[in-house]
């Protein structure tokens, strides 16, 4: 219970927390589990509890001990939060618009204030979303942040509701700063740098940004010195140990294909912390739920999910010999906004026909000017874009910025030539046009078919007009793009894949059986698919081609009318 908790209580014999003498404070403190060294501290200083009101970091460092900074920011903090307005550490507030104002512990601070994570600010959340929905400004910096929120917020409710978890101070910055860092590897404009642009050509080298974003926040530890002597990680207690926990759960998997517990960071009994920040067993983390909350915020689309309710709810619990987080099973409605959410902002958003055609013209800009556009790494030598994840100090100046730095060049080439006239094109508008946008049809339809296949295909179709209607159509007049709609897990649905508790069994969870999903959402589809064609070129007539061309060859293909 925390002291402004107990305050409420302690009125009705006309006292308060400020009221207290050092012996109550004393009792207080020792009640409420602050360690030992705090509690020395505040008896040698003869603290009262009005004094706790203007204690300064100057007066804290007199504190005598082990791992004095630990003791400042993992002890203190929580002191400190039962506090409220106290001013214990000058802890950095945040004024965020999703989560209200939020505070960043000194050790996440450290981080924050670096070149690598200042980054962020340069990552568009959304990428070309925001030529489609001009309030789509947010950005990978504010989202980090409300990540760490979250993160921090969810592991201390699951302290508070189970102590006997185990859970340290420790526990809960690591779980932070991964919260904070999970998204360090990210390139220009979101996903599809990765997803397009890095597997257009073979010879690129692919890396999940999960796996970039762990390299980071080595680089970003190392270079900015954190873990060495006098460094703010260190001087915090963070070990070794702790850092390979932070990267282990950016990285996500944590358990080998035969079940065995695959981490160093944290033993088997703690599995539960690292589905907070990446779950990759069901796709529920805060990750998600900040990047939810702000996207509907920027984007005007509403968010039915309340992670607050879920985090209520949610219970570690031992199934088949693995510490999982669980959620109570009427709260599966919640669960299924959650889904909901996801597949409306891919539906209406992320997967918008104009975005995807804006990212394909930004894709093709990127891939002439690859070879012409260079960044320097720590060994001086200049990595071009495709090749900058594999040094962080190149990746580090890696930003949206990109676009102007190849709007903006000197060089003439007809490569950059042809990157500047696509760039030039978004700006004025003149964008790839949609001729040809499929019904939404089973994935299993499209399984093994690849865009490539379908552009060929249509141009083999067109071959039959090109003499009759004097147009010639090049693979470069042609985008194929398969927009993937679903709830997270392809075609299973999301809950099925969920643990649940019931109200008479806390400590026991269950999978749902079919027919007690069914009763709370009914027969759905969780999957589907749809096809556009785009025309790369202006010119009407192989507009039309195309169009015709894509039309039959789905018509053909899978016996369905088209629309546009």
């Amino acid at each position: 219970m925390a002291l402004h908790q107990f305050s409420k209580r302690q009125k009705t014999s006309n006292q308060c927390w400020e009221d207290m003498k050092n012996e109550e404070l004393l009792d207080q403190m020792k009640k409420k589990g602050l360690s030992q060294e705090i509690i020395s501290f505040a008896e040698k200083m003869k603290f009262t509890g009005k004094d706790l009101r203007y204690v300064s970091p100057e007066i804290l460092k007199k504190c005598e001990g082990p791992n004095l900074k630990l003791c400042h920011y993992l002890d203190i903090v929580k002191f400190r939060d039962n506090l409220g307005p106290s001013q214990l550490l000058p802890l950095k507030v945040y004024n965020d618009p999703v989560h209200g104002h939020i505070q960043m512990n000194p050790a996440c601070q450290a981080i924050i204030d670096t070149p690598q994570f200042q980054r962020l600010r340069y990552l568009k959340q959304l990428g070309m979303v925001y030529f489609v929905f001009p309030g789509a400004t947010n950005n990978r910096f504010e989202h980090s942040l409300g990540a760490c929120h979250l993160a921090g917020k969810f592991v201390r409710i699951l302290r508070n509701n189970q102590p006997n978890l185990g859970i340290t101070d420790k526990d809960i910055v690591c779980v932070e700063i991964a919260g904070l860092c999970h998204d360090l590897g990210h390139g220009p404009f979101s996903h599809f740098f990765e997803q397009e642009f890095l597997e257009m050509r073979e010879e690129f080298t692919k890396k999940a940004h999960e796996l970039v974003s762990v390299k980071m926040f080595r680089h970003l530890v190392e270079v900015n010195k954190l873990m060495e002597q006098g460094g703010k990680l260190r001087e915090f207690g963070l070990t070794e140990q702790d850092i390979s926990f932070i990267e282990e759960q950016i990285e996500g998997k944590h358990y080998h294909e035969d079940g065995t517990w695959a981490r160093e960071g944290r033993g088997k009994e703690k599995s539960f912390l690292y589905e907070i920040v990446s779950n990759k067993r069901n796709g529920i983390d805060v990750d998600k739920w900040d990047y939810f909350a702000r996207d509907c915020h920027h984007l005007g689309i509403k968010n039915n999910f309340d992670y607050t309710r879920y985090m209520k709810f949610a219970r570690v619990i031992d199934v088949e010999n693995q510490m999982q987080i669980c959620i109570r099973d009427k709260e599966l409605g919640n669960l299924y906004n959650m889904f909901y959410t996801r597949y409306t902002l891919h539906k209406y958003a992320y997967q918008h026909r104009v975005k995807c055609a804006i990212e394909a013209m930004i894709t093709h800009a990127l891939l002439k000017a690859n070879d012409h556009i260079k960044f320097p790494g720590l060994d001086r030598k200049q990595y071009k874009m495709s090749k900058c994840n594999e040094d962080m100090e190149a990746y580090t100046q890696l930003t949206d910025n990109v676009l102007f730095k190849i709007l903006y060049s000197s060089k003439n080439n007809d490569e950059m030539k042809t990157a500047k006239q696509l760039i030039q094109r978004i700006f004025r508008r003149d964008i790839y046009v949609t001729v040809f946008e499929s019904i939404p049809v089973e994935p299993k339809d499209l399984q093994n078919v690849q865009p490539h296949q379908i552009k060929i295909e249509i141009m083999k179709k067109a071959q039959h007009f090109q003499d009759e209607r004097r147009v010639t159509i090049t693979e470069d007049d042609i985008f194929v793009n398969i927009a993937r709609l679903d709830f997270g897990m392809k075609e299973k649905d999301p809950v099925e894949m969920l643990n649940v508790y019931s109200k008479d069994n806390i400590s026991g969870a269950r999978r749902l059986a079919k027919d007690e999903v069914s009763k709370i959402l009914g027969p759905i589809r969780f999957n589907e698919i749809v096809l556009r064609v785009y025309c790369c070129v202006s010119e009407p007539d192989k507009k039309i081609l195309i169009q015709e061309c894509a039309a039959a060859w789905f018509k053909e293909s899978y016996s369905q009318e088209e629309s546009i």
